[in-house]
C-alpha cells in the first residue's frame, strides 16, 4: 500500500510548503484589498478619458461638411474607441442603460448635457460600453469603448508577478531550513547505523534543541553499547561456568553401571548443552563481530547434507556445485544448521536446494512433516516459541532455533520465508538480496 503524499514529504519540504503558501497567501489578499478599493477609483478614470475623447470627437466631427463625416470617424477611432457618424437616429443600445456613468461623464464635460446621450453595453466588447449622442445640426455620433481590464486579469497578472519573488523568499527560507536542519539528519542516519550494530559519535551543533537532543542520542549510545558489553561479558563468564560442571556430568556419568541411566543421563546432559548454546547464540548474536566475506555458499550446504547423511539420516543437496556470495559464513552456517535440524527433527529428512536469482540467492529446507498451522506461522518466528506445549519436554532446546535464523537474516539484510507444502511438509527458504557493486 503506497503512503499518503502528505506522509511522504519530508520535514524540509514540509517547512518548504508552508513558507511558500504563506507568502503566496499574504501576496494573493493584499491584491485583492488593493483592486477592490481601486476598483471605483478605475471606473471614475474610464469617464472622464469617455467624455474628453467626445467633446473632441463631436467638435471635430461638427465641423466637417456630412459627406466627409465618416472618414473623420475613422479617423478618430483608435484601439480604444471607435467612432461612427449616422444621419438618422440608430437603435438604442441593448442591455440597461448605463445612467450612473452618463452621469459621470456629463459630469466631466458639461457641454455633453442635453445631447440625447445614451449609454448601455457594447455588442461585441466583453465589458466595454457603447453609446449615441446627438449632434447640433440632427445627426448621430456612435462612439464605443472598450471596458476597464476585468478585475481577475489584473489580479491574476499581479498574483504571477507577486510569486517570483515569493519563490525567490521560499528557496532562500528552504536553504536556511536545509541548513538548520542537516544536524537532524546526520542524527538519523547515525541512528540507523547504531541500529545496524554500529557506533556514530554525532557532534553537536544546531540549534540549541537540536544540540540537547544529539547529546541526548550520544549519552543513550554510550549506555547501550556499555549494556551490550556489561552482558556479553556476563553470558560468557555464565556460559563457561556452565560447561565446566556440564563436562563433570558428562564424565562422571561413565561411572554408573547402569546403560539406561547411564543414556538417561548422557541425553539431559547433552540437552542442556544445546539449551546453553541456542541461549548463547540469541542473546550475544547483537555483538557478533563476524564480518561478511564472500564464502561458497553452494559447498557451506552441501557440507551440511554430507554431516546429515554420515549421521545415517535422509538428506538431499540439489543446486550448483559452486556459488559464492558475500555473508558472515559462521551466522549463515549456524542458521541453515538449525532449519536442516528442524527438518530432521520434525520431518525425518532435509532436503537443500540452492536457487541462484537475478536479484538474490535462495536456500530452501524442505521436509515432510505434519508443517506448520498458517495461524501459527508468525508465532513460531517468536523467541522461546513452542507451537505444541504437550511435548515440550521431547523437544530440544529452548524454542530459539527460527528466532535465530531470523536474526541471522536480519543481519544480512534477507529474510526467512515459512511456507507450508501442497504435498505436505514445511518449506523454509532463507533469502540473501545480491550485494551492491
Amino acid at each position: 500500500m503506497r503512503r499518503p503524499l502528505v506522509r511522504s514529504v519530508g520535514l524540509l519540504g514540509r517547512l518548504f510548503a508552508i513558507l511558500f503558501c504563506t507568502v503566496v497567501v499574504q501576496f494573493a489578499v493584499s491584491t485583492l484589498l488593493y483592486e477592490q478599493s481601486s476598483r471605483y477609483l478605475v471606473r471614475e478614470d474610464e469617464a472622464r478619458r469617455l467624455a474628453e475623447h467626445l467633446v473632441i470627437a463631436t467638435k471635430l466631427i461638427s465641423e466637417q461638411k456630412p459627406p466627409e463625416r465618416p472618414r473623420m470617424a475613422e479617423r478618430l477611432t483608435t484601439g480604444r474607441y471607435r467612432i461612427g457618424w449616422a444621419p438618422a437616429p440608430p437603435p438604442r443600445p441593448p442591455g440597461a442603460e448605463l445612467e450612473d456613468l452618463r452621469d459621470q461623464v456629463i459630469g466631466w464635460e458639461p457641454s455633453l448635457a442635453g445631447r440625447e446621450m445614451r449609454l448601455g453595453l457594447a455588442p461585441g466588447h466583453h465589458g466595454g460600453i457603447g453609446g449615441v449622442l446627438r449632434l447640433e445640426d440632427g445627426s448621430w455620433l456612435r462612439f464605443a469603448a472598450a471596458g476597464p481590464v476585468a478585475l481577475w486579469e489584473v489580479v491574476g497578472r499581479r498574483i504571477l508577478i507577486a510569486l517570483f519573488p515569493a519563490a525567490i523568499l521560499a528557496l532562500i527560507g528552504a536553504a536556511l531550513f536545509r541548513r538548520t536542519l542537516r544536524p537532524i539528519g546526520t542524527l538519523a542516519r547515525a541512528a540507523d547505523r547504531v541500529g545496524h550494530g554500529g557506533l556514530v559519535r554525532v557532534p553537536e551543533s544546531g540549534p540549541g534543541e537540536v544540540r540537547r537532543l544529539i547529546r541526548a542520542f550520544n549519552t543513550m549510545q554510550e549506555r547501550i553499547r556499555r549494556l551490550i558489553k556489561d552482558r556479553t561479558e556476563a553470558l560468557a563468564a555464565v556460559g563457561h561456568d556452565l560447561r565446566t560442571p556440564l563436562a563433570r556430568l558428562r564424565l562422571r556419568s561413565d561411572t554408573i553401571p547402569d546403560p539406561a541411566a547411564r543414556r538417561a543421563i548422557l541425553e539431559d546432559v547433552e540437552e542442556m548443552g544445546e539449551m546453553l548454546s541456542s541461549l548463547l547464540a540469541y542473546l550475544g548474536g547483537d555483538s557478533d563481530p563476524e564480518k561478511p566475506v564472500r564464502t561458497d555458499v553452494a559447498v557451506l550446504a552441501a557440507t551440511l547434507v554430507d554431516s546429515v547423511q554420515d549421521r545415517g539420516l535422509e538428506g538431499r543437496y540439489e543446486g550448483p556445485d559452486h556459488c559464492e556470495w558475500l555473508v558472515r559464513p559462521l551466522g549463515l552456517k549456524r542458521a541453515l544448521g538449525n532449519l536442516v535440524e528442524n527438518a530432521l527433527h520434525y520431518g525425518g529428512a532435509a532436503n537443500v536446494t540452492l536457487i541462484p536469482r537475478d536479484d538474490g540467492l535462495e536456500i530452501a529446507v524442505e521436509d515432510e512433516g505434519p508443517g506448520i498451522p498458517e495461524d501459527r506461522i508468525a508465532a513460531a518466528l517468536q523467541p522461546f516459541a513452542r507451537l505444541d506445549p504437550a511435548r515440550g519436554r521431547n523437544t530440544s532446546g529452548l524454542g530459539l532455533g527460527l528466532a535465530i535464523v531470523q536474526r541471522a537474516m536480519e543481519r544480512e539484510g534477507g529474510a526467512l520465508r515459512l511456507a507450508n507444502r501442497a504435498e505436505g511438509g514445511l518449506r523454509a527458504a532463507l533469502w540473501l538480496p545480491r550485494p551492491a557493486a
